[in-house]
């Protein structure tokens, strides 16, 4: 996102730019941070505070309007367009500022940047939203390789694991062991940014912990434009991620939502869309037919919820032990652990998520287009010892049908071994998919 926003900050093309995501993942702090360093003068409205607050800014009628109140607002801190930036925070909270987005855009008297928190929420509900002046760039917490820079892993090391992956080698014995044990620690710590910040001040799993229960807590506050009724089953639906990714199918089973039998996705579509559109849940769709393009035959009535970030999983499964990721015990299964990061990886890269699942035909954990050569790339995460027996992906792989040209198994190991079509390769290679 900072080399998205030094692109913005320098070209100011004839758009806004509008940064979408969940909250507290540093939207506003990379915003903040990349634009003070760009214009002499920046001006910073935070729309909840002000719904909440003084309400300055609601019922903004028009351009002019809205320039009186920022004048109001930001007095001698407003300069020339060259100099003067505008920074829009949490700008869901007045719907109606997206539309005017475009008129802002249009008089070009200031730059202008937005985020929102909830914005996909938002942008589903407004009516009016300003084609072509309007570029949503999604945010997401930090992924791994953003995780080992925090922790001081150069870029001469993240572009020698590069390379390697490219090459289909694995690192050596020394370096593997290090990755992997920081790959542990992003297990347990995430990448919510406070998470990280804790962490990265006092190696303290507690206090990391208390970020995760504040944070987790939030989001399950967030719903709060429904009623109570939708509110209380869009929390349902929440809490029960972390129980059905402890399932073998990991599905989200209806019926366990209310309670109640017979019940289907489509009782439960708005609350979904919310947990999906707000960025605390990624959903990952179940394929018919698995074959290019994967979003041709994607089904929304046998689905998968995963956490947005591993840390509040790892969190909710084991609190302040440790032990049960760093030491790999035996007793502990990790498989949704394991599965949640490399969903959270693709996801930040962009790949929308797809899984199969068939008795006779054989199952896929994730499944991406892979544009090259126009075919589907199966995937398989195994988190323990038994990274080498993986019959139903086999069973998929040798499916005539499908059209499969190679396949991706990930685990703990440091070697890259070719059997077949099937690829074994370490799992923090995802990053690099």
């Amino acid at each position: 996102m900072q080399l998205v926003l030094k692109e913005y900050f320098s070209s100011m093309e004839s758009r806004i730019l509008i940064v979408d995501g969940a909250r507290q993942i540093g939207k506003s702090y990379i915003i903040r941070h990349e634009g003070r360093a760009a214009f002499a003068n920046f001006v910073e409205i935070n729309m909840i505070d002000d719904r909440d607050g003084a309400r300055v800014f609601a019922d903004v009628r028009g351009v002019e309007d809205f320039y009186v109140r920022l004048s109001s607002f930001a007095g001698r801190r407003l300069g020339t367009k060259e100099n003067t930036l505008v920074f829009i925070d949490e700008i869901q909270a007045y719907p109606e500022m997206l539309t005017l987005l475009k008129f802002l855009c249009d008089d070009g008297r200031f730059n202008y940047v937005a985020s929102g928190s909830l914005l996909g929420v938002t942008l589903h509900k407004t009516l009016s939203v300003p084609g072509g002046r309007i570029e949503v760039q999604h945010m997401y917490p930090l992924d791994f390789e953003e995780f080992l820079w925090a922790n001081g892993v150069g870029d001469d090391v993240v572009a020698h694991m590069r390379e390697q992956f490219e090459r289909r080698e694995g690192l050596s014995d020394g370096l593997h062991r290090r990755i992997m044990e920081l790959f542990k620690t992003y297990l347990l710590v995430g990448g919510l940014p406070q998470a990280v910040n804790e962490y990265m001040a006092k190696q303290n799993i507690y206090r990391v912990r208390k970020v995760h229960e504040e944070i987790y807590n939030l989001y399950k506050e967030d719903a709060s434009q429904y009623s109570m009724a939708e509110k209380l089953k869009i929390r349902r639906v929440y809490d029960l991620i972390p129980s059905n990714m402890e399932n073998r199918k990991k599905r989200l089973h209806f019926n366990d939502i209310e309670y109640k039998r017979g019940r289907a996705a489509r009782d439960y579509e708005d609350e979904i869309e919310y947990l999906v559109s707000a960025g605390v849940a990624l959903e990952v769709r179940a394929i018919a037919n698995p074959v290019f393009p994967l979003i041709a035959s994607a089904r929304k009535n046998l689905l998968k919820l995963y956490m947005n970030d591993v840390g509040l999983l790892s969190h909710i499964l084991f609190h302040t032990n440790v032990t049960a990721v760093k030491d790999d015990q035996l007793s502990v299964n990790l498989g949704s652990v394991y599965e949640t990061v490399v969903a959270t990886e693709l996801q930040a890269h962009g790949h929308p998520l797809f899984y199969y699942d068939n008795k006779q035909k054989g199952e896929v954990d994730f499944m991406i287009d892979d544009y090259g050569t126009l075919s589907i790339l199966p995937l398989e995460v195994k988190s323990g010892k038994d990274y080498s027996i993986h019959r139903a992906l086999d069973r998929f792989v040798s499916n005539a049908d499908y059209k499969v040209r190679s396949a991706i198994v990930l685990s703990n190991e440091a070697s890259v071994v070719l059997q077949g079509n099937v690829m074994h390769m370490p799992v923090y290679y995802t990053m690099f998919l």
